[in-house]
């Protein structure tokens, strides 16, 4: 018999629509598309006719009151992230969440601009919010599914298989991502996005990172926690006349567009991780390892499965090529299957099958809690220009 799975779906941006290609692609398991939540009706209407959902709603609790509704999926901007997934745990729904699962936006109690807020207010406000997501886990018995897809991307699941097969010691590793900037409107405020290109972007390499390294504890039957984090954070767009900022899309508020830190691991090894809003020539993801018997590079893009040389962009209108770009002239390396390559395919996969044959998925609570501490983390050793213990 198929297992029949049930999903409402909270939010109908480019995140949900991320989602929903992964769900198109699930085998073996039946997906139901229930319900789909946003807030603005003519979103709703476009991605119920997309991918045809029963049923679409702007009240969050018709998805947590239908008792047929297995699982929450979390598409939502990162500030709703937390109090959305309690409620969803506390009605007994297990969730998805994108991410990151929570920062820091501010509270009623707090001085605005968010500037005037301590990175050490944050960081512990952080911790306190993360706490009550995990009392609702274990009270709720539901599972947490973390929607970092770099983990489930395919060249750092091959990554993952080498160390475990070869029970390689990581004595550095290196991640980034790094584009021109977002096409979010709001992607330039810390109240609505927890943070600069920090969060918004090396979330994505920061959480492989920390993924590899419990696998490579695993292999090795040993523990390997986070030790320590040295972060920089800066904005440096602030500096160009508009004429020099006329290529370069970010527009920050009060968020860094350039962040760097590094990361120590109580094993003593060491990790870097980079994301900056300043680059030209459209996304660069990557994660390098370098072993003791092994050296390794995950390029997510740009890649060179395929290369393209235009001269104009004449029938190109709805044809996908690549993201960032002001162009698709010239040379460039277009996306291929790049739901399959970034890991969304795979994540979907991994997160039905949890749910359906009741086992724990690769990206849990447990890494998702990790990567918003060290986040907030990396943003109090800017703050203060020092190592921050973990």
């Amino acid at each position: 018999m198929t297992k029949t799975i049930t999903i409402g779906m909270v939010g109908a941006g480019r995140g949900a629509q991320l989602h929903m290609g992964g769900y198109e692609r699930v085998h073996g398991i039946q997906v139901r598309y229930k319900w789909l939540f946003a807030r603005r009706q003519e979103q709703l209407l476009e991605v119920q006719k997309q991918y045809g959902f029963e049923k679409i709603t702007t009240c969050y609790a018709d998805l947590l009151e239908d008792t047929e509704v297995d699982v929450i999926d979390l598409c939502t901007p990162p500030y709703m992230h937390a109090e959305e997934a309690i409620l969803a745990l506390q009605h007994g729904k297990h969730v998805i969440c994108e991410k990151p699962l929570t920062g820091y936006f501010g509270t009623k109690d707090d001085p605005l601009p968010i500037g005037a807020v301590s990175k050490e207010k944050m960081y512990q406000n952080c911790l306190a919010d993360l706490a009550l997501v995990e009392e609702a886990i274990r009270s709720s018995g539901k599972k947490f599914m973390y929607a970092e897809n770099f983990v489930y991307a395919p060249a750092i699941l091959k990554a993952a298989e080498v160390i475990t097969a070869k029970k390689s010691r990581i004595l550095y590793m290196k991640g980034e991502e790094s584009l021109k900037g977002s096409s979010s409107p709001v992607a330039g405020e810390w109240a609505k996005t927890g943070g600069g290109t920090f969060i918004r972007t090396g979330t994505h390499p920061l959480t492989a990172i920390l993924w590899l390294k419990q696998q490579e504890a695993a292999a090795r039957n040993t523990e390997i926690k986070i030790k320590s984090v040295f972060a920089d954070m800066a904005c440096v767009t602030s500096s160009l006349s508009a004429k020099e900022h006329r290529h370069i899309a970010a527009n920050p508020q009060d968020v860094e567009d350039t962040g760097t830190c590094i990361i120590e691991f109580t094993d003593g090894t060491r990790a870097v991780v980079i994301a900056c809003d300043t680059l030209l020539g459209g996304s660069k993801n990557y994660v390098e390892l370098y072993c003791n018997d092994a050296a390794i590079q995950c390029n997510l893009t740009l890649n060179n499965l395929m290369s393209t040389y235009f001269l104009d962009e004449e029938g190109l209108d709805d044809v996908s090529l690549s993201e960032m770009l002001p162009s698709n002239c010239g040379w460039n390396h277009p996306f291929i299957s790049d739901e399959v390559i970034r890991g969304y395919t795979n994540e979907i996969q991994d997160f039905m099958e949890s749910i359906a044959y009741d086992r724990s998925p690769k990206a849990g609570f447990s890494l998702a809690k990790d990567t918003v501490q060290l986040v907030y983390a990396a943003y109090l050793s800017a703050e203060q220009g020092r190592r921050i213990l973990l």
